[in-house]
């Protein structure tokens, strides 16, 4: 016999398949989801400071501390130059996840503008972009700054994706800087549904939430309450198929761990439509 409770997580799955077969906007995390790896860390240890990176990042983390104060502690240690950056992206090629390949291209046969939103760095995604077919222009991430010589010379805070707004909030982030991009960006193009799709790691900013009131909302929670996140985007699918995050799994409405699932949605329903 079915439990009200599993009736109520049915029901909310749905839902969320629901609007994610509707969306013409789709905005996909890109460390532990798009791509294998985590950004950051990589660079970290192609500098040599790998360990040293880790042991900020756990501080930091410990210390319930900003996302910009994190990133920025993290690259005071790392003071990539120019040159170095750009020789770690011509020798690294995108570990990107099984599937994903397919499921933006099918997104983008029908229609469906695809957005890499994170809080990585730029320079790092921009191949990713290029191996999927999302154009620059849809990269919402953090740029690093050199001066005249190329020396590091820290990064863009204007950046939407170089801050949050609050502590301890993993996997917020995407949703609610999805929630700026649609009202900066997005509404431009009449996109009616937009969707989200994260791993639950990057942090947030709740402050968008008052700055960019947004109607159409209906979901989006993962490492917040519902009443947290909505309405930032219509909907929200943490995804564990690289890192099963407990706290995520249990707070998404749908979850999944297999770009391909995705993409049989889609397909599904548009066999069904054809009947």
């Amino acid at each position: 016999m079915t439990s009200a409770g599993e009736s109520i997580a049915k029901n909310q799955e749905e839902e969320a398949k629901r609007v994610w077969r509707k969306a013409d906007a789709v905005c996909f995390d890109v460390d532990s989801t798009v791509c294998r790896d985590e950004g950051i860390d990589d660079l970290a240890a192609f500098l040599g400071v790998g360990e040293a990176v880790a042991n900020v990042t756990r501080t930091a983390m410990n210390g319930n501390a900003r996302f910009r104060d994190a990133l920025a502690a993290r690259l005071q240690v790392m003071k990539p130059n120019k040159d170095q950056l750009d020789h770690y992206v011509n020798i690294t090629r995108p570990k990107l996840t099984q599937g994903i390949k397919e499921l933006v291209s099918r997104l983008q046969s029908r229609g469906t503008h695809v957005y890499l939103v994170s809080g990585g760095f730029r320079r790092l995604i921009l191949p990713v972009a290029e191996l999927l077919g999302i154009d620059q222009s849809r990269i919402y991430a953090n740029e690093i700054l050199f001066d005249k010589l190329g020396n590091y010379n820290g990064f863009d805070t204007s950046e939407l994706t170089s801050d949050s707004g609050s502590k301890d909030c993993d996997g917020f982030q995407i949703v609610l800087i999805s929630k700026r991009l649609r009202a900066d960006k997005l509404a431009k193009n009449n996109h009616k549904y937009l969707y989200t799709i994260s791993d639950g790691q990057t942090s947030c900013d709740r402050s968008l939430e008052e700055k960019v009131p947004l109607q159409n909302g209906c979901d989006g929670s993962d490492g917040a309450t519902d009443a947290e996140a909505a309405p930032p985007a219509d909907a929200f699918i943490g995804f564990g198929g690289n890192v099963v995050r407990e706290a995520v799994k249990a707070r998404a409405k749908w979850y999944v761990t297999d770009f391909d699932v995705l993409r049989k949605d889609l397909e599904n329903d548009e066999s069904s439509d054809d009947e």
